[in-house]
């Protein structure tokens, strides 16, 4: 007996792309080498077009209100000073990072401009390089070029902001982390790794990695990386995990989700706090604030607790589900943070356009409502955002909007991650067509056949329809 496809006996068709023949045994299907051509320089024109608004609006030729440069050339800067002395900045309550990041604060200053012009350098190279890693991805076989457009889009709705912060440094790390995860562990847990010790993060990325090998290789890595790149940092200058003694004193920041009930408790004058620079951003401090940090604590807590129970009650995995996971726990730890910077939101389109690198992935649909809320985030910082402090409607609607969508973003998110997961996997439609004369069975593999297919189950994981192959 042979499998084919209905309606062409002697012939089966795969969702990967390839077809058997009853003679020859695989035939690969070939690709549009034109089509793709097509998207890569539909692709490098959007790229260009886009970094260049960016850029202009980087510099001040095209200008949003308000100048969001400063935490680059006077806190950056001041902190570059400080660390060249061989100490972390002590004195300095702003310094809210692991000691990673001083290797990123340090970076500009290798260039022959000034801090702040190497600082817009470094950032462009990164993006960059991080669109360069999804277009590779999405030539890979069962990929897609989708994650490639999110990144494009996403990134200059951010606005100015974006290359005024080292956010997008970390996650391009992070984007090269998760694409490097499934074939290379290693090399994936070691750049999680690397950057976690830079902003914590990263290490959330392997909620999701298959159970046995995969799992072993990448958070040893990550873990040698990250502990091993503290201990030297530590051991070489002064006060390295001094920053974990400030966050205890922390508020609430103006633009998270538990400032919600506290700006509309200020707007009916109901609530007498205060809102100030506080630990580095402007936070509100007064009544209620301790019970609300509780709160989102205890939800960090759950969402994590309840990402644990998926991780060891999964019942199938596609290529998709190792991304799929990733962007659910960052959405997780996101919303219920006690800070939601404007930057964050470049995290959360990283990791979906990692997602939408594969066909199959189910996160579609929240990556639709992240990029949504971006040029919310945009508005609500920095032109509304003393509309914003003030709690004041038009800044706290806007707000309100781009949280709700983060939290709807969280919620479809961990729902469809756990439907996707569950389930019998679907079987392709075949027929069966009886082969007229028996055949003598040639070998389909150069090597042992239980040798041979075993690695090809391994390495079917990061295909998205090998389950439904097998």
């Amino acid at each position: 007996m042979e499998l084919a496809q209905a309606g062409k006996p002697g012939r089966s068709s795969s969702a990967d792309g390839h077809s058997t023949d009853a003679a020859t045994g695989p035939v690969p299907v070939p690709a549009a080498p034109r089509a793709a051509g097509g998207a890569l320089w539909a692709l490098g024109a959007g790229w260009v077009a886009s970094r260049t608004l960016l850029l202009l609006m980087v510099t001040g030729v095209i200008r949003l209100m308000g100048d969001v440069s400063t935490d680059v050339w006077v806190i950056y800067h001041g902190w570059y000073g400080v660390l060249q002395t061989g100490t972390f900045p002590l004195d300095d309550v702003t310094w809210q990072y692991p000691p990673g990041a001083a290797l990123v604060i340090m970076l500009p200053g290798l260039l022959p401009w000034s801090y702040l012009v190497s600082f817009w350098v470094v950032c462009g190279v990164v993006d960059a390089l991080t669109m360069g890693l999804l277009l590779r991805a999405g030539l890979r076989r069962g990929r897609s070029f989708t994650g490639a457009w999110v990144w494009v889009a996403g990134v200059p709705l951010l606005g100015p902001m974006i290359y005024n912060r080292y956010d997008i440094l970390v996650t391009a790390l992070c984007v090269a982390g998760l694409l490097a995860l499934l074939r290379r562990p290693a090399i994936g847990g070691m750049l999680l790794g690397l950057g976690g010790i830079i902003k914590i993060w990263p290490l959330l990325a392997l909620v999701g990695t298959p159970s046995g090998r995969r799992t072993r290789r990448s958070w040893t890595a990550a873990a040698a990386t990250a502990g091993s790149l503290g201990f030297l940092l530590a051991a070489g200058m002064n006060g390295a995990f001094e920053f974990l003694m400030f966050q205890k004193d922390r508020g609430i920041e103006v633009e998270s989700l538990g400032a919600m009930p506290l700006h509309f408790a200020r707007m009916a004058g109901a609530w007498d706090g205060q809102v100030k620079m506080n630990y580095g951003s402007t936070e509100m401090l007064g009544p209620w604030v301790g019970v609300i940090s509780k709160v989102m604590v205890a939800g960090t807590l759950a969402g994590f607790a309840w990402l644990l129970f998926w991780r060891l009650t999964t019942k199938r995995r596609t290529a998709a589900t190792t991304y799929d996971a990733a962007l659910a726990a960052l959405l997780v730890f996101t919303v219920t943070s006690r800070v939601i910077s404007p930057q964050y939101l470049v995290w959360l389109v990283g990791v979906a356009a990692v997602c939408l690198t594969v066909r199959g992935t189910s996160q579609r649909p929240v990556a639709v409502l992240i990029l949504i809320a971006t040029p919310l985030t945009t508005l609500e910082f920095p032109v509304l955002f003393g509309q914003v402090t003030g709690s004041h409607p038009w800044g706290v609607i806007v707000l309100g909007l781009r949280n709700l969508l983060l939290l709807a973003a969280a919620v479809l998110s961990c729902v469809r991650l756990w439907r996707s997961t569950r389930g019998p996997v679907a079987a392709p439609t075949v027929v069966l067509v009886p082969v007229a004369e028996p055949a003598a069975v040639t070998a389909a593999y150069p090597v042992r056949p239980g040798i041979a297919y075993e690695q090809d189950l391994l390495d079917g994981i990061d295909r998205p329809t090998a389950g439904a192959e097998r």
